[in-house]
């Protein structure tokens, strides 16, 4: 059972962050979902699409993140932590990725204000005038979160299975 709890944890952890940073996101740049995205569902709202694309984009995530957590928690002969002791390190996994992917948010902003990246012209052609840098504000959020997501959940791993020898 704390198996699964774990597991759980992971996921409905994974999805909330998806879904707040996706509230945020949209907020910076709609276009990065409504064109920058395959059609999830037919809105323009963006409430309703960082709510769409929070689940659909991080559920993959959380599930293996979950899995791999509870291995390191539960799995051999060291001592088990329970649910309770694992749900700490995922929210401060969260937190560290969230000021990650803000950071990293911020960096693209002043390297694209300087020129200093841009994007393709093929995409910068389907943007509305203005919207570029929010864009690619959007883009290097987002993958910032999958890679310090997937980078600090094996970390995060790492110490819950070192824990347990303590």
């Amino acid at each position: 059972m704390e198996f699964a709890k774990i597991v759980a944890y992971g996921l409905v952890a994974a999805i909330g962050y998806g879904v707040i940073h996706d509230q945020v996101t949209v907020r910076v740049c709609l276009e990065y979902f409504t064109i920058g995205h395959p059609l999830l569902i037919r809105t323009t709202s963006p409430t309703l699409l960082a709510l769409a694309w929070g689940f659909a984009a991080t559920w993959w995530v959380g599930l293996p993140l979950g899995v791999i957590l509870a291995m390191a928690a539960r799995r051999g002969r060291r001592p088990k932590l329970c649910a309770s002791q694992v749900r700490p390190y995922i929210f401060r996994l969260l937190a560290i990725v969230g000021a990650l992917a803000v950071m990293t948010g911020f960096l693209a902003y002043l390297l694209a204000a300087r020129g200093a990246i841009e994007l393709s012209k093929d995409w910068a052609d389907l943007l509305p005038d203005g919207t570029q840098i929010p864009f690619l504000v959007d883009l290097w959020t987002h993958s910032a979160s999958y890679l310090f997501g997937i980078l600090g959940g094996a970390v995060a791993a790492v110490f819950i299975y070192r824990k347990r020898a303590a």
